[in-house]
């Protein structure tokens, strides 16, 4: 087979998709059409994975009460990590927005089995934790090819892995990686929303080599 040629027009507008993938946390309730959402899945499993391991495992959380036993433990989380910093960094906190648990139409959970068969070990003798590797590999996909279509992602990543294991009752070998808000984002900013709030900025240095 003949590898494509990508041209310049089409590499200024991947580094546009880069640049304009946000955590998004304000969401429209409008629900993405089941047919895209399957595309989105085509394309996050073909992201690349240890020993062609495929170990994600994506779960669509649609039943009401498991939503909001996870939107529990959320708040749950949510205040007691609030209390970990600094009263003048308190207030800041407070006006983060760190889900859109109850706006996304959509709540995605994604797991990684630990020592999947698929594969047969190939890359995982010596850094078994390529796997979770792969996984994250995997969302990012996700995440670019949601971006493509205009439906946004936010990631929560303040959840117990363990309770979300047993409120979503999944097998003991597979792992929590992240759950995930997915819908049409309210608006769109080029600006990471942490960085517009105050709460940190991106450090020029982490764009430059390290050299040995």
């Amino acid at each position: 087979m003949t590898a494509p040629q990508f041209s310049n027009d089409f590499i200024l507008e991947l580094e546009q998709l880069f640049s304009w993938r946000r955590d998004v946390r304000h969401f429209q309730s409008k629900p993405v059409d089941n047919q895209i959402l399957d595309q989105l899945l085509s394309v996050a499993s073909l992201a690349p994975s240890v020993g062609l391991s495929q170990p994600w495992r994506y779960i669509k959380v649609e039943t009401p009460a498991l939503r909001e036993a996870i939107y529990t433990l959320f708040q749950e989380c949510n205040h007691q990590a609030a209390q970990e910093y600094a009263s003048e960094q308190q207030q800041l906190y407070s006006n983060l927005k760190l889900s859109g648990l109850n706006d996304a139409p959509h709540h995605i959970a994604v797991f990684s089995e630990a020592n999947p068969q698929q594969g047969k070990g190939l890359g995982r003798q010596t850094m078994p934790e390529t796997t979770a590797y792969s996984t994250v590999m995997s969302i990012f996909s996700f995440w670019l090819a949601a971006r493509a279509y205009n439906i946004g992602v936010g990631w929560v990543s303040i959840l117990p892995p363990e309770k979300v294991k047993l409120i979503l009752t999944v097998p003991k070998d597979w792992n929590f990686v992240a759950y995930l808000c997915v819908g049409y984002p309210q608006f769109q900013n080029i600006i990471p929303e942490l960085e517009e709030k105050g709460w940190e900025k991106r450090n020029p240095e982490r764009q430059q080599w390290i050299i040995k």
